[in-house]
């Protein structure tokens, strides 16, 4: 796990589709244009106000269409995003809550929702850690403040997430607060949100 600090929480952006959108206008328009031809020359047969009338069902079927499917986009988009994030705070909970006393359960929370390379580092230090924690009497309870996304597709994403944690030991006794920053990468795997990455970054 790397250091290293990206200043600030970064927020999620995401750029409409403007050149998508414009295409398509453009498009409907000149669809219009030849639609509107026809009707006019229908007209000039007698059946130009039932062509007008099938030219602007056609444009207001097509319109309504292409708006119906961006609303269910960006509809998918948010339930995947807020999917990511509720991973990524329960993940960063788990990382900064151990407990000397109960600590095998607490590291098979985090082995939990790990996977890839994070996984088997924490894996192979499990048995160290168990013994540091024990040795020194430690206790670490977090507590999650902020969570945004940097980027995220269906398959992956980076969470920079804010950690406030009250942390005792042996040789302080009373508790130390202290707060982290950390950069959680997750990859999406049998329908789960997973962390292959973790990284202090303050």
């Amino acid at each position: 796990m790397a250091a290293g600090w990206t200043h600030g929480m970064t927020a999620l952006f995401q750029a409409p589709a403007v050149r998508p959108l414009r295409r398509f206008l453009a498009w409907t328009a000149q669809l219009v244009r030849r639609l509107g031809g026809g009707a006019v020359r229908a007209a000039r047969r007698g059946r130009g106000f039932a062509a007008g009338l099938a030219a602007a069902a056609v444009v207001l079927a097509l319109v309504s269409g292409y708006f119906g499917y961006q609303l269910y986009q960006q509809h998918q988009e948010e339930s995947r995003n807020q999917d990511v994030v509720a991973a990524a705070r329960q993940s960063a909970l788990n990382f900064t809550s151990l407990d000397y006393r109960h600590y095998d359960r607490d590291s098979k929370n985090v082995l939990s929702s790990a996977t890839g390379e994070f996984k088997k580092q924490f894996s192979a230090r499990t048995k160290q850690l168990t013994k540091l924690v024990a040795a020194n009497k430690s206790v670490s309870e977090g507590q999650v403040l902020e969570a945004g996304i940097a980027r995220a597709n269906d398959r992956a994403a980076r969470v920079l997430v804010v950690v406030d944690s009250k942390v005792s030991n042996a040789a302080a006794p009373q508790g130390q607060a202290r707060n982290y920053r950390l950069q959680l990468d997750l990859v999406h795997e049998g329908g789960r949100w997973l962390t292959s990455d973790v990284e202090f970054v303050g």
